[in-house]
């Protein structure tokens, strides 16, 4: 199992790298997923993957936010250059950078990122069929769900061991960019999660947000045994200290040496939240995984980094990669000394002529010991075979120098980057947008919000949840003269566990006995199922589509429709080739992170998923918290998105549809908001926002 470790700028490749990191991965340029980091420029780039590549260590480059259509071709420049220098594999959030990397770099592994939110065997098998060589798994998985997962992947699995939890499925946390314009998906999540918030249980003291950092050093060996192709240590933020600690800690794990006392107090101080948790892996989430960082005082924790640098964070020279010596010694001829490593690079040097000597004759015996000499270099000598052909003598010095030569040669072979051949991509021509007027869907939380008034005003597309859809009194409503026609998609919850799909398979059985012929779905892995128990399949926001490129991808693969991030704008909406039918939401409080976590539970000592709760923030606005079945949570926001008023700009972006999500509403307040977005009535919200749709997340930094 390979030992994965982050590397935020040059100093923390090498405490990985001495430290028995088997890999290490990184950001460059302007589109990965820590723009916080200190980074690499170009030439630090280059030097960084030179020594990896001599020390046998890969480099992993991160790729991993959602770009816009203009940003593509700057990706497009910034995978070749990476190609070129010779990384050993991209990670990849956006599918349209994944149809990007694919043809610029055809033969270049692509890691699915955590940013993916995969999470069952079906998203490992999508990532697969869509060029993925390896995905990352999101980090609320059980140890069993790894195994079965491990156990049938078509592709390599890895798996966060150690560092900062966050609260949401990664790849669906919405929040830092809602309520403050810094996207996660866009590398510049604020960390909205590790504030203080009151319940309706608690005082505004609490952090009932903000998760212990991860450590699976108990499980390491285990984890291997369910086959596990790569631990995965996070912190690209983190000092070199804590690199080289996490990385040393982790790898002798995993080779049976359990951490000391020392080393467990070490890893809490150099940086934690009030400790560790493994509850996510152990199946015990709850109370026990919460904590909030407490940083030691800064001698107490300059004496730390002190003590690890003097330890040996990336202070010496691990001898890693193994090599055979072979010496020739022949009168009258240059002594020839070969090296080889298990690369098959090969490597021959001239030395002085040996002397002939009976008496003195240097023992082959003797040669060899200097070759075994490598202390210093990358190097480990695991063979040495030397032949005179008679009784001859050379300097021992002659034959370290002759050492020196050929590894210095060994490392120049080593270190240069591999030739490779790229192709080109091109955004290839544009779709036509829709010059008629998008239709309205609705969406709602529970049965009580279908009305027969709701129904009188013909939404084109009612969006109802799948769980919801097995209740009789739903039925009675839809079956009603005024639904006659009217078409209803069940909306999947967007985490499905493997463990969890026979119950969900059985409500969508029962939804399509009903005569539900269509699903939403927001997760890759919810695709396939779905067209197995034979539904057309519609996309929803959770597949985070941001440019024409993923619209590409999802319209190869089948989907009706899709329904477009609420990070973009309408600017970049209105870039967009709308290769399918798109779908915008144009109402509603916006979902902000859904969590593994029970909030209910986890704050008030039991379960009362049915009940409303709210989080309060210090400037009191109030975010609902729902359940999500079985008995997940989702954060909405505290203000409603509100676009009646502003019509002629949604309806002239060529969308399919605008979508009214409707969530803590009341029956009566569904109606008014439907009547209004037919242009009828007066109703506005309270308090409302108008999202991100008239300004930008965090800029990224111009192409």
């Amino acid at each position: 199992m390979e030992i994965l470790a982050p590397a935020g700028g040059p100093a923390c490749v090498t405490a990985a790298v001495q430290n028995g990191a088997d890999a290490v991965y990184l950001g460059y340029g302007d589109f990965h997923a820590r723009q916080g980091a200190a980074g690499f420029s170009a030439e630090e780039l280059r030097a960084a993957l030179a020594y990896c590549r001599v020390r046998g260590v890969r480099v992993y480059a991160a790729l991993n936010t959602l770009l816009t259509d203009r940003e593509l071709p700057r990706a497009a420049a910034l995978t070749r250059e990476l190609y070129e220098a010779g990384v050993d594999a991209l990670l990849v959030q956006d599918l349209g950078v994944l149809r990007v990397v694919k043809r610029v770099a055809p033969d270049l592994p692509v890691h699915a990122s955590t940013q993916m939110s995969v999470h069952n065997l079906e998203g490992v098998r999508q990532a697969h069929a869509l060029g993925c060589n390896r995905v990352v798994l999101a980090r609320e998985l059980t140890r069993e769900q790894i195994a079965h997962i491990a156990a049938h992947s078509p592709i390599e699995v890895e798996v966060f061991v150690h560092g900062a939890l966050c609260f949401a499925y990664s790849g669906q946390c919405y929040m830092s960019a809602v309520i403050g314009a810094r996207s996660g998906n866009r590398g510049e999540c604020a960390g909205p999660c590790r504030l203080p918030y009151g319940t309706n249980l608690r005082a505004l003291d609490e952090y009932p947000l903000s998760l212990k950092d991860l450590s699976l050093v108990d499980h390491m060996e285990e984890l291997a045994r369910l086959g596990v192709a790569c631990a995965k240590i996070e912190g690209r933020l983190r000092r070199p200290e804590y690199v080289a600690l996490a990385s040393r800690v982790l790898s002798e794990a995993l080779h049976g040496r359990r951490p000391s006392p020392g080393d467990r107090a070490a890893l809490e101080s150099v940086f934690s939240r009030q400790g560790f948790t493994d509850g996510y892996y152990t199946g015990r989430p709850g109370p026990g995984m919460f904590g909030v960082h407490r940083p030691a005082p800064p001698d107490r924790q300059n004496k730390l980094y002190a003590r690890l640098r003097a330890d040996g964070a990336g202070a010496g020279e691990r001898q890693r990669v193994p090599v055979r010596f072979a010496c020739l010694l022949t009168a009258g001829r240059p002594a020839m000394l070969g090296v080889e490593d298990d690369d098959g690079h090969t490597v021959a040097v001239e030395g002085p002529v040996p002397n002939d000597a009976r008496a003195h004759a240097v023992p082959e015996a003797a040669v060899n010991t200097q070759l075994y000499k490598t202390g210093g270099t990358p190097y480990r000598c695991t063979e040495a075979r030397t032949r005179a052909e008679g009784a001859l003598s050379i300097p021992l010095s002659a034959v370290c120098d002759m050492r020196r030569e050929a590894l210095d040669k060994l490392t120049a072979l080593r270190a240069a980057p591999p030739a490779r051949q790229g192709g080109a991509w091109k955004p290839g021509p544009a779709a036509l947008p829709r010059r008629t007027p998008p239709v309205l869907t609705v969406q709602v939380s529970r049965a009580e919000q279908i009305t027969p008034d709701l129904l009188a005003l013909s939404p084109a597309l009612l969006y109802a949840p799948l769980a919801a859809l097995a209740e009789a009194d739903i039925w009675k409503k839809l079956e009603d003269q005024a639904a006659a026609g009217l078409p209803v998609a069940a909306v999947l919850p967007r985490v499905i566990a493997d463990d969890e799909w026979p119950a969900v398979g059985a409500l969508l059985d029962r939804a399509a006995a009903r005569g539900v012929r269509e699903v939403l779905a927001g997760n890759l892995g919810h695709v396939a199922p779905a067209r197995e128990h034979g539904f057309a399949v519609r996309g929803d926001f959770g597949l985070n589509v941001f440019n024409s490129q993923t619209l590409r991808t999802w319209k190869q693969a089948g989907l009706r429709s899709a329904a477009l991030s609420f990070e973009l704008n309408l600017a970049q909406v209105r870039d967009l080739s709308h290769s399918m039918d798109t779908e915008l939401i144009v109402y509603g409080r916006l979902p902000l992170m859904v969590t593994a976590q029970c909030l209910m539970k986890d704050r008030a000592g039991r379960c009362a998923c049915e009940n409303r709760r709210e989080l309060v923030d210090r400037t009191g606005a109030r975010f609902p918290v729902l359940r999500e079945p079985p008995c997940r949570s989702v954060l909405y926001n505290a203000r409603k998105l509100f676009l009646a008023d502003k019509r002629a700009d949604w309806k002239s972006l060529g969308l399919w549809g605008a979508r009214l999500l409707f969530t803590t509403e009341n029956p009566r307040e569904c109606v008014r908001v439907v009547e209004r977005y037919l242009g009828r009535g007066t109703y506005e919200p309270n308090d409302f926002t108008r999202g991100l749709y008239y300004r930008n997340v965090r800029a990224r930094k111009a192409p």
